[in-house]
This record gives structure tokens, sequence and C-alpha cells, in this order.
């Protein structure tokens, strides 16, 4: 299987995180109180400070492919809403926090 952890911005469209193309080490968590946190070890620059910025603007997905095993590709669409997206200088870590999931098969996405 491979897993794609993307972060972009929901109006513009800008990708500011994608580990298909640029490998970032990330943890996604259940918190206690039903949500998700993802926490992104990164350095802080321009990108994130943009992102920072946008916090409430994200969209995050995660991407399971099982080609391999003749599985279809499985989207994970998760809500921030209101985060908290927070970055720790001290661990070089990004935390996004988000609310809920939407999972589903984008080939049989029907809108």
């Amino acid at each position: 299987m491979k897993e794609t952890f993307i972060v972009k911005h929901a109006v513009g469209g800008k990708i500011f995180i994608d580990t298909g193309k640029r490998p970032v080490p990330y943890k996604l968590e259940k918190k206690a109180d039903g949500g998700y946190r993802f926490t992104v070890t990164t350095p802080r620059g321009p990108e994130i400070e943009e992102l920072l910025e946008l916090a409430r603007e994200l969209n995050v997905f995660v991407f399971r492919d099982y080609s391999e095993e003749n599985e279809p590709t499985i989207k994970t669409w998760f809500y921030v809403k209101d985060g908290p997206v927070a970055y720790d200088d001290g661990r070089q870590a990004l935390t996004i926090d988000a609310e809920a999931k939407i999972e589903y098969v984008p080939d049989r996405y029907l809108s």
C-alpha cells in the first residue's frame, strides 16, 4: 500500500505538502474527543508561514493506494474547520487538528 498525505489551500488550490512528490515525516492520531491530529516534522519556512496564515482554509487528504493488491484507491478528506493549526519551533513540528473525516473511493464517487 502506498499512502500520500496532502495539505492544500481550499480556495486557491496551492499545495503546501504532498508526500507523493516530496516525502515529509508525518503521523496521524485519533484524539480522545473523536477528532484527528496530524503531526508533520518539517522546518519552518515561507511555505509553512503561508500555510499558518491560511489555517482556516485548508483541505487535508490522505490517499491510500492499494493498486498492487487489486483494491481501489481510498481517499480520506479531513475537515479542519477551526483547527487548531500550529507550529512548534522547538520540535520543528506542524500540527493540524481535524474534527471529522469523509472516506470514499474516487472512482465510485457520483456528483
